[in-house]
């Protein structure tokens, strides 16, 4: 059994930080999202991953696999050059995956459930596919499954009059029969190749599809709110500190990760941050927040809430009185506020 994790998405609506790395490599909990799912293969016995990627963008995800301890396994990238949907991006594995059943997940997606009896459901005679699936309030944002004695009879991608509340969340497993239906499908409406019309096609050409229930929350982490949320969940399933260097004369109010090479001075940290290795932090309120590695905030009068801070960025006050912020900011950002007259004094 093989592994294909599809990470070639542009992320758009995590701009300015899509631009300079893939969605999947943004962390949670201060692990990269797509690392969930390899280690969970990894749970699962796989050791050849394929990733689905951007020509171009193999360097950060090696440097990305080269600081885990996955020595045996063997990871081959592949290219979609354009983004012309999930089906699609299956269709640029095929040599990659040949004649060996494999398990399909998408690289901005956290799933936090076991792969175990995805696998165990497809070894039922004659099944072709098996389908990750989780009751949803609103079945009108997800492709669809209707079912019926544990396999499902019908998928649709976003309804209008959803028939199920079941939502298809981007766990797969599959025979490569799919390959079969992805070349029979023509693009949908909005001119993608959609990996639920491929489903119905093996449905409707009688090839068995099973499904599995999700017990535990999912993830995809499209949007900083959406991202923001992931961190909070699985920084309150694993809430004990990293290593770190420095906390001096500050609280922290758990769930919080602090990084390797990290000083706290006089802050309130939490609950919910997530703090990457090398950050300075003095004088600061921060709650609900994401903050990659090697930023410096210092004596911010504001309380830093719900927000996302990217590699480096430098946020330094001078005698501001009580505003707040809100935001999501890029690598290399700097913020450095100061009134008139301080400015003045230093001209002078």
């Amino acid at each position: 059994m093989k592994g294909l994790i599809l990470a070639a998405g542009k992320g758009t609506r995590l701009r300015p930080l899509s631009h300079t790395r893939p969605k999947p490599l943004l962390p949670v909990a201060n692990q990269p999202v797509i690392l969930y799912g390899i280690k969970q293969l990894y749970e699962l016995g796989v050791r050849e991953i394929g990733l689905v990627i951007q020509p171009g963008s193999e360097e950060i995800f090696e440097q990305m696999l080269l600081l885990e301890d996955m020595e045996d396994v063997q990871f081959n990238y592949i290219y979609q050059r354009e983004q012309r949907g999930i089906a699609h991006a299956v269709k640029q594995a095929e040599a990659f995956i040949g004649a060996d059943p494999f398990v399909l997940l998408l690289g901005d997606n956290l799933i936090n459930e076991s792969l175990e009896p995805l696998k165990e459901a497809c070894k039922e005679k004659n099944t072709h596919g098996t389908v990750m699936v989780t009751k949803v309030e609103r079945p009108e944002d997800y492709g669809i499954a209707e079912t019926m004695e544990g396999r499902i009879t019908n998928v649709e991608e976003k309804p209008l009059q959803p028939k199920s509340n079941l939502a298809i969340i981007g766990v797969y497993l599959f025979q490569p029969t799919i390959f079969k239906a992805i070349h029979a499908i023509p693009p949908s409406a909005r001119g993608e190749y959609e990996i639920t019309d491929a489903i119905q096609w093996l449905i409707d050409h009688k090839f068995q599809v099973n499904y599995v229930k999700a017990e535990r929350p999912t993830f995809d982490v499209g949007t900083m709110e959406r991202w923001l949320e992931a961190n909070q969940w699985m920084l309150e399933q694993n809430p004990d500190l990293e290593n770190h260097d420095e906390v001096k004369n500050s609280i922290i109010i758990p769930p919080v990760k602090i990084g390797k090479q990290c000083t706290i001075k006089n802050s309130v940290i939490g609950p919910h941050v997530s703090i990457e290795p090398g950050t300075t932090i003095q004088n600061c309120r921060i709650k609900n927040s994401i903050i990659l590695r090697d930023s410096i905030f210092k004596n911010i009068p504001y309380k830093i809430v719900d927000s996302v801070f990217g590699e480096k960025t430098k946020f330094i006050t001078e005698d501001v009185k009580d505003p707040s912020i809100h935001g999501m900011f890029g690598d290399d950002s700097s913020f450095i506020f100061t009134n008139s007259s301080s400015k003045k004094k230093k001209d002078n």
